[in-house]
């Protein structure tokens, strides 16, 4: 069981994020248990690397003086796994908002799915989704798209090192990702399936690695606050 003084001194924990939470509750509520179970005022807490609410899977929370090593965690490779559905689009590319708009599918074979992922290997220009938690003036760009205010988005390079289909169920296909910082998986799902000459957006993910830490690892946000008492 870790004291207080480690909590202090720093210490990299793994959390499985639960769908719905945002990034930043799973942060705070971690830091009230921290300081109620140890009765402190003031305690360091930050994560490496925001997941969107509709996304679940590894969050590397960094606490006391090991916040400091926030950024660096930050910067390494990252691996997802997730699903997108062909077909159709969201203005959100993923579950937040309703479908908006439908494309013809006949003509997207198996083949020609698994040939595709090839155009988005390497580094790649992309937009990330207006639905996102990017500041623009000094306002979240999904401000601007909550209140239905157009807003122009800059496309950024990023590195997509491995891109593999493992599962065809129809529509919904299934796949892995290994990226570098600042790639949107959302934006990934929607330009796949604009380059199948349809539409596509992301309706499951999980980020599964950041670096050398592995979800498998993780605890439940549940199992941590258990962890502080027991």
């Amino acid at each position: 069981m870790k004291t207080v003084d480690d909590y202090l001194s720093g210490q990299v924990l793994l959390i499985d994020k639960p769908l719905h939470w945002t990034s930043f509750q799973v942060v705070n509520k971690m830091r009230w248990e921290i300081r109620q179970a140890f009765n402190i005022k003031k305690i360091k807490v930050g994560h490496a690397g925001t997941l969107d609410p509709l996304a679940t899977g590894l969050l590397v929370i960094c606490t006391g003086k090991m916040t400091k090593q926030i950024d660096t965690f930050q910067g390494q490779i990252k691996e997802y796994t997730g699903t997108m559905v062909l077909g159709s689009t969201t203005p959100s590319f993923d579950l937040e908002t309703e479908i908006n708009a439908s494309f013809p599918t006949h003509h997207i074979t198996e083949d020609l799915i698994h040939k595709t992922t090839q155009q988005f290997v390497g580094e790649i220009q992309q937009f990330p989704p207006v639905f996102s938690a990017l500041k623009k003036d000094g306002k979240r760009l999904y401000e601007f798209a909550r209140a239905g205010e157009q807003v122009e988005v800059k496309a950024r390079t990023v590195q997509v090192t491995e891109f593999e289909i493992t599962a065809i169920n129809n529509l919904n296909i299934d796949f892995r990702v290994v990226c570098s910082k600042g790639t949107y998986i959302r934006s990934l799902a929607n330009d796949f399936g604009k380059a199948l000459n349809s539409g596509g957006y992301l309706s499951a993910l999980k980020r599964t690695k950041i670096g050398d830490f592995n979800v498998e690892n993780a605890l439940s946000l549940e199992s941590f606050i258990s962890s502080l008492t027991n």
